[in-house]
């Protein structure tokens, strides 16, 4: 009778288990699984610092960026492109933009490589937006197949720096007008050619632009549970409108806060309407983006603990750059961190938290000890 009711009491407990479910009655797959691809654990958020060189710093000749005037981040966020034969703002695009060579496509100087043959960034992550505007028919298609290798090998040379690959990020953007199909192709694509070439130093990240998705929509862009390691998502001045927290944790993976820079016109509304520099080195424009942007970025964070793994900061004078020009949302935007001396001590206040991971020996061991990918995509025949 005693070992019956102890087999009982496993079986009872076992299907407890089993059953874990949210309070909308829906199985939240965060509780029974490992971690993801370089996820940190609960309570635990990787700090990011982007987008182009002259934002970032850290070096001889781009010397008065972020890691200039604060702590060297966890990770660095930078650009490539494929997109052979198209042209903006003067610029060509031939082979791959900003990963080897230094570039500018009318967003400021890019030269990932650069940055990580530096001592300054030794020890930190790479998160790299990979465009693909207009040609994701021809990748879907294995027409840019070259092009892609090219991108893997050059990745897992890195060794053992983890890098978060946003494949077509702001997928649904009307900027962007990426054919839904295709692109999800695409990404599934360039995941299996990875694959074959033994990349294991890369998560895939999806990313939304945050606003306008509903969760149907969001399932219809979705390329499958197999080929995502993180959501993400850009926070500018719709943060409010997003959905992909909620969706990621019906899917059960961390979120990458990938894009985020105060760029609120409410702030800088004049009585024409029109809107007034966004600049941080104005008191009364840094006391009203600390309020009405910083705080609700680092209340999104904190209160999503469990699944707001990282976040990057774009520390970028947008204004100067020639491919911001027309955009509202953008346009008269400067938001350099150290331009105000009160976002600087309020932003080292925060960051000081041991929530905010930063550069530091032993930073990837930790995260390589964090989550290996559970399913394995069937890979396709990939000539190398």
């Amino acid at each position: 009778m005693k070992v019956l009711l102890r087999y009982t009491l496993v079986f009872l407990i076992l299907c407890a288990c089993d059953t874990n479910k949210n309070g909308f009655g829906i199985e939240d797959k965060r509780q029974i699984s490992t971690l993801a691809k370089f996820e940190p654990v609960d309570g635990k958020c990787l700090l990011f610092i982007g987008q182009e060189l002259d934002a970032i710093g850290g070096l001889e000749e781009f010397n008065d960026g972020y890691v200039d005037h604060f702590e060297t981040p966890a990770g660095i966020t930078m650009y490539t492109k494929i997109r052979p034969g198209d042209k903006e703002f003067g610029f060509t695009y031939t082979g791959l933009a900003g990963l080897v060579t230094t570039d500018n496509w009318g967003d400021g100087s890019s030269n990932m490589s650069l940055q990580m043959t530096s001592k300054t960034f030794e020890n930190t992550a790479l998160a790299i937006g990979l465009e693909m505007v207009n040609h994701e028919g021809e990748i879907a298609r294995g027409e840019l197949d070259s092009l892609v290798i090219a991108l893997g090998k050059w990745i897992k040379d890195l060794g053992k720096r983890p890098v978060f690959l946003r494949i077509g990020y702001e997928f649904g953007g009307e900027w962007n007008h990426y054919h839904r199909e295709d692109y999800k192709t695409a990404f599934k694509r360039i995941y299996h050619i990875f694959d074959t070439l033994e990349v294991r130093n890369v998560a895939y990240v999806w990313q939304s632009h945050g606003w306008g998705h509903s969760m149907d929509d969001l399932e219809r862009w979705y390329p499958g549970d197999e080929y995502v390691d993180w959501c993400a998502y850009s926070f500018f001045s719709r943060f409010e409108e997003a959905k992909m927290i909620e969706f990621a944790r019906l899917k059960g993976k961390p979120v990458f806060i990938a894009e985020a820079t105060p760029a609120i016109s409410t702030v800088t509304t004049n009585t024409n309407g029109k809107t007034q520099p966004m600049d941080l080195a104005n008191p009364d424009h840094a006391n009203k983006a600390w309020s009405l942007w910083f705080e609700p970025l680092f209340h999104t964070i904190e209160q999503n603990e469990d699944i707001v793994k990282a976040v990057s900061y774009i520390n970028a004078n947008w204004k100067i750059r020639p491919m911001w020009k027309e955009n509202p949302t953008f346009q008269e935007t400067d938001a350099r961190l150290h331009l105000s001396e009160k976002i600087s001590e309020k932003w080292r206040e925060k960051i000081s938290h041991t929530r905010y991971l930063k550069a530091e020996d032993g930073l990837f061991d930790i995260l390589w000890d964090h989550g290996q990918p559970e399913i394995v995509a069937v890979k396709p025949e990939v000539d190398q």
